[in-house]
């Protein structure tokens, strides 16, 4: 090679470099907002000397050690559900005590010990105390619905609702670690624990079996791991003896709100029965502490598949920043964002419901931001049962023959021939 021809190579490569610095620059300046208020969105890993303070109030409270701490049973006879008790572990104002005694005429709370040491965190009025203890807006609400997705008008059997052509819930309980304050089923609360029958449950098998398109089985709640581990893995080998089911889902919160809840037995029973996925959900950064990194290590080595639902609750998660913190906190502990779901207007609930821009500035500042394994789907449910919508920012401006036009995630305006075509 010539020198001339290495001196202009020389050149293209130094130019090539610069345009790549610029741009790096560029990138650079695009998460200097995040990373400045990253430090003021802590996840559950950042406040463990105030969580450790909480647990330890709550253990004196209970007269308990962390032996009984670390048992799920103790955490589910031990649930808080009086507003008496708060106010021996925190300071509430009169309006505050009042508020808690008068939405519990209506309707039920119970929160279990681990989850009240990060309300006592959050402080009250802070995104965990929000999802567990009841607020005056609860009983102020004259608009919402007891039941906006239409489940008792989707439901060919009880116990069982169906929504889609391949793949079905199967409801098997009412029971929760916490009833959170933005339940979509918290007409289904009432006002003792009640697991579906066997004879609900082998009706709604039988069904299954009946129904040979149905290869995907959902079961929650409530809360589908606050069945004993005998039932959990007699429904799990009915599932595993229909030939055409070909995966099982367990909907459950206990890894955020009781993650005492996975055990090594309980994860030896899941062991024995995949494909099992589990969904949960985490709304808020606090939420992922090392207490549900544990939970989630074992679930996952017991070939668990995780992924998070998230609710969009105003004042809770309905930021960017926070999102977007929740989401890469979660990939730390192998949970995968899966979707964004917008709450739907429960009677009761109607406090936490955002405007669907709130949705969409998420989407928009995770897209590009982040990595696309924190990018869930944000979704709206249809009214009346007719299932998930996803809901995206407009990504495309123009579609014409082979030519379109894209905004990017910096919304830049380019234009892209499909074909190649020049």
């Amino acid at each position: 090679m010539s020198v001339h021809l290495k001196q202009e190579e020389f050149r293209l490569r130094q130019e090539k470099r610069k345009i790549a610095l610029k741009r790096a620059k560029e990138l650079k300046a695009r998460i200097t907002d995040y990373l400045e208020n990253k430090d003021q969105i802590k996840n559950g890993f950042e406040v463990q000397e105030q969580y450790n303070r909480a647990k330890q109030t709550l253990l004196n409270f209970f007269n308990a050690d962390n032996e009984q701490w670390e048992n799920w049973h103790w955490q589910m006879a031990n649930r808080i559900k009086d507003v008496k008790v708060i106010s021996q572990l925190i300071d509430l104002s009169p309006a505050e005590k009042e508020a808690i005694e008068k939405v519990g005429r209506q309707y039920r709370w119970a929160v279990s010990p681990y989850y009240m040491a990060l309300a006592m965190v959050s402080g009250s009025g802070g995104p965990v105390w929000l999802q567990a203890i009841p607020c005056i807006e609860e009983v102020k609400d004259r608009y919402g619905v007891e039941d906006p997705m239409g489940e008792e008008y989707t439901s060919p059997v009880e116990g069982v609702t169906r929504r889609y052509p391949d793949r079905l819930i199967i409801n098997v309980t009412n029971q929760c670690a916490m009833y959170c304050r933005h339940c979509q089923r918290r007409r289904n609360i009432g006002e003792i624990d009640v697991h579906k029958s066997r004879k609900v449950l082998e009706g709604a098998l039988q069904y299954i079996r009946e129904n040979k398109e149905i290869r995907d089985v959902l079961i929650t709640g409530g809360d589908a791991l606050l069945l004993s581990d005998r039932q959990i893995e007699w429904l799990l080998t009915e599932l595993d003896n229909i030939p055409h089911v070909e995966i099982k889902r367990l909907g459950t919160r206990t890894p955020v709100t009781m993650p005492q809840r996975i055990t090594p037995e309980l994860c030896k029973i899941l062991e024995n029965h995949p494909p099992i996925y589990i969904n949960t959900q985490f709304n808020h950064p606090l939420e992922v502490t090392p207490e549900a990194k544990k939970a989630c290590d074992m679930l996952v080595k017991a070939g668990v598949v995780l992924g998070n639902q998230a609710v969009l609750l105003k004042n809770i998660n309905n930021q960017p920043d926070v999102m977007k913190r929740l989401n890469q906190s979660l990939l730390t502990i192998r949970v995968r964002p899966y979707y964004i779901f917008h709450a739907k207007a429960v009677k009761g609930t109607r406090h936490f419901i955002t405007g669907v821009d709130d949705g969409i500035a998420i989407m928009e500042q995770l897209r590009g931001y982040t990595s696309g394994l924190a990018v869930p789907t944000y979704i709206i449910n249809a009214p009346n049962g007719y299932g998930k919508t996803p809901v995206l920012p407009q990504y495309i401006i123009e579609n014409k023959n082979d030519q379109v036009t894209l905004r990017t995630w910096e919304k830049r305006i380019i234009p892209y021939n499909i074909s190649g075509k020049h």
